[in-house]
């Protein structure tokens, strides 16, 4: 969402009944009742009552039909109904206004995925990236799109490039059936390595475990186990069991050096004693990375940029890069987090209008912690 006081959302118009914002902009009433049916609107999509959330954005259209935040929005609505004429119609009179909105290229793109038209969902995604070319998940979609349009090289081009930009996408590719014609390709298995190495830093060292939190095949696992191996990257054991064999991994420790580990010892109290208790080794990277991660949040927030802020709050809650340790070491600020990203998911851009200095000093202050 824009600024609820931003020089999209208001009239130049002189009105008796209107004001001057900070920024010098003059609001009226129209304005104030335009964003208001917008928040509402919002507020219906959130419930997922998109009918209901399309008439309050047809009537804040009524007070302004060049309101670009309603027309997404509206569009967005249809899309979810499976009302794709009417979206790609929406998406295009945004795009008239402002056709250098990344936002919109990806959402058209997605529209015309829906509708297995590849080649106009790639061309969108093109638009978008030759505007934002920094934006991990449109390249994760360009790559899905190509993969299904038989582009599998530039597929994985595009795909590796989304995990350059944010990791997590490792892990969502694997589980994502987009890209089942790519299985076979190495730069996939490289992808699933990954996957598997970070799933053990985390603790997680057995088969089954893996086969648990990735949802990869038990096949796919033992190959790409048996690559890093050869890397010298990890050590397997195999252990015989009564129903077979059971097969162990253990980082080395020249990876561990690089990456920092996560070991489970059993605790010694004879009332747990099946609990295993978290130990966490972590790499002087590591917490560079968070701190670095914790003061671009807080000039995100201080600045009002509440996209930067969300990948920010994205990168320390995602367990696939620092969630699981935050979440172990510090309880009460991974709550926290969670709670401000929330809110700002909820009720964008007002809330952190009105929160922004709360949520700078709060980050601050998580970062001396950490880093104390």
């Amino acid at each position: 969402m824009e600024k609820i006081f931003g020089k999209k959302l208001l009239s130049d118009r002189n009105n008796s009944k209107s004001s001057l914002s900070p920024s010098g902009y003059r609001i009226t009433e129209d304005d104030i009742k335009k964003v208001n049916l917008y928040n509402k609107g919002v507020n219906k999509m959130s419930e997922e009552k998109f009918e209901d959330a399309i008439r309050c954005f047809d009537l804040s259209l009524r007070i302004d039909p060049y309101f670009v935040d309603s027309l997404i929005k509206k569009g967005y609505s249809h899309f979810h109904l499976n009302q794709y004429n009417q979206a790609i119609s929406l998406f295009d009179q945004v795009l008239e206004i402002d056709v250098n909105n990344a936002g919109v290229w990806n959402l058209k793109g997605l529209v015309y995925y829906k509708l297995k038209e590849y080649e106009k969902a790639i061309e969108c995604c093109q638009k978008a990236l030759d505007i934002n070319p920094n934006d991990a998940m449109v390249w994760y979609n360009y790559a899905c799109y190509l993969t299904l349009n038989k582009q599998i090289s530039e597929g994985m081009d595009a795909l590796k490039k989304s995990i350059e930009l944010d990791i997590s996408n490792a892990k969502k590719a694997v589980k994502d059936r987009d890209f089942l014609s790519a299985r076979m390709e190495e730069d996939y298995k490289r992808i699933i390595e990954v996957v598997i190495l970070e799933s053990i830093r985390q603790g997680n060292d057995h088969l089954g475990k893996i086969l648990w939190i990735t949802g990869l095949d038990r096949i796919e696992i033992q190959d790409a186990t048996t690559r890093l191996a050869n890397k010298g990257l990890l050590i397997k054991h195999t252990k015989k069991t009564f129903t077979g064999k059971d097969e162990q991994y253990e980082l080395t420790q020249e990876l561990i050096s690089k990456i920092g580990v996560e070991k489970r010892k059993t605790g010694s109290s004879p009332s747990k004693h099946f609990e295993g208790k978290k130990e966490v080794f972590i790499s002087s990277q590591q917490l560079k990375d968070i701190s670095k991660i914790l003061y671009e949040a807080s000039e995100a927030s201080d600045r009002g940029d509440i996209k930067k802020l969300m990948q920010n709050i994205d990168q320390l809650l995602n367990p696939i890069l620092h969630g699981t340790l935050i979440l172990d070491n510090f309880f009460e600020e991974h709550r926290e987090l969670r709670l401000y990203g929330s809110r700002l998911r909820e009720k964008g851009q007002e809330y952190l209008n009105s929160n922004k200095e709360e949520i700078s000093r709060f980050l601050l202050e998580m970062d001396k912690k950490i880093r104390g």
